[in-house]
């Protein structure tokens, strides 16, 4: 797709990309300070390092073509790691609901990238159907603080975290959706233990958590009680807009072409050949499409506006174009796919190809499931109502 970029819109391009150029990452440093370093140098140029924040928090005030362009560098560019949680989706949800003192409290380290998220939603039974949850939170008679029993899974980052953000059930005696609040406690406390899970594709990045009578006070409470799944559908429409990751499938696909022209078939290469050609060609259309979408998000996000029932169009269409790139990327390896881990086997992509697409099982599964997805989509997009069975 592209856009009319202004003489401004340019110049920012450019801007950005000389920042990235001028502190990218230098082998043999060390990256926990380089890392640092790069967020306060991000900050000082007003706002860089918490693009989404709003200019009340510290953001960076930018237009949605703005946005785009950020997106499309940031893509291609040498970044320091940054897990959303705490910048990307806890932020939204203390700007929006928590105290004037947990924003001071709890929004500068966050900025700062000196305490590390973890997100308690999903459990054994409450995935897809979150509000089923049964992680329980007692008030004390004191009214002081609440007593945490249950278990979270699929917990991304859980063993690396100082702190979560925690859904826990209040009150079970009316609507699955209300008695729902939402809690900060520190991970590193007694009762608190994580088990990791290991992935299809042979990484440890999620886990299970349980909790054992785990102490947290009750202003660490954000906003009232019983009211935490407001709270969450907030999130969960900033998480799904991230999940989609449009400009990295950009980025992706184009490096999906020039592999395939890597590979030898007769007189040409994969992508001569018709069926392949098809299948890229039609990928390409459909995240063109979405890319359209992201863009109308950003200019409605501009505005003022919250994340909408298109963060569902989003994530729906964006994993799965994610996934279908990666099972391309499968079929130009071949036979050799077969062999990931090994070197030596067939072209160099192959290796990780395989990893890459059983990592990618999940990607329509966390952040709420493509059927969820479809829901949200049938009742805010279409209108569509569910008709109650006779």
């Amino acid at each position: 797709m592209d856009i009319e970029l202004s003489a401004e819109d340019l110049s920012f391009r450019e801007e950005v990309r000389a920042f990235f150029a001028e502190n990218t990452y230098k082998p043999g440093s060390n990256y926990i300070e380089w890392r640092l370093e790069w967020f306060e140098k991000a900050a000082a140029k007003g706002g860089w390092d918490v693009p989404k924040w709003p200019t009340e928090f510290g953001g960076p005030g930018w237009s949605p073509t703005q946005h785009y362009i950020w997106e499309q560098e940031t893509a291609v560019a040498n970044l320091p790691m940054d897990a959303p949680f705490g910048p990307g989706m806890l932020a939204p949800v203390l700007m929006a609901y928590g105290s004037e003192e947990q924003q001071q409290r709890f929004l500068p380290d966050i900025r700062a990238r000196k305490v590390n998220w973890c997100q308690g939603y999903s459990e054994p039974g409450a995935g897809s159907d979150l509000a089923g949850l049964k992680t329980k939170a007692v008030l004390s008679e004191d009214g002081t603080q609440y007593v945490v029993n249950g278990q979270k899974i699929w917990t991304t980052m859980a063993h690396m975290a100082d702190w979560i953000f925690c859904l826990t059930r209040t009150d079970d005696s009316g609507k699955k959706q209300e008695g729902i609040t939402f809690l900060l406690f520190p991970m590193k406390q007694e009762g608190v233990e994580v088990k990791p899970i290991i992935t299809l594709g042979g990484s440890h990045t999620v886990n299970s958590v349980f909790f054992t009578d785990v102490k947290v006070p009750v202003e660490n409470r954000v906003g009232d009680e019983g009211k935490g799944w407001t709270y969450a559908k907030g999130l969960l429409q900033h998480e799904r807009t991230g999940l989609a990751g449009i400009s990295r499938s950009i980025v992706a696909l184009e490096k999906l072409k020039e592999q395939a022209r890597s590979v030898k078939r007769g007189n040409g290469t994969l992508m001569d050949e018709p069926s392949f050609r098809a299948k890229v060609a039609e990928l390409e259309i459909d995240l063109m499409a979405a890319e359209t979408t992201e863009l109308r998000s950003l200019a409605s996000a501009s505005s003022g506006a919250a994340p909408g029932p298109e963060s569902s169009i989003l994530k729906l269409k964006g994993t799965e174009i994610q996934q279908r790139i990666q099972k391309l990327t499968v079929e130009a390896g071949g036979i050799y796919s077969a062999a990931w881990g090994s070197a030596k086997a067939g072209p160099r992509f192959a290796k990780g190809g395989m990893g890459g697409y059983l990592s990618s099982r999940a990607y329509t599964i966390y952040g709420g499931a493509s059927e969820v997805q479809k829901d949200v989509i049938a009742k805010n997009v279409l209108g569509l109502k569910s008709k109650k069975a006779k």
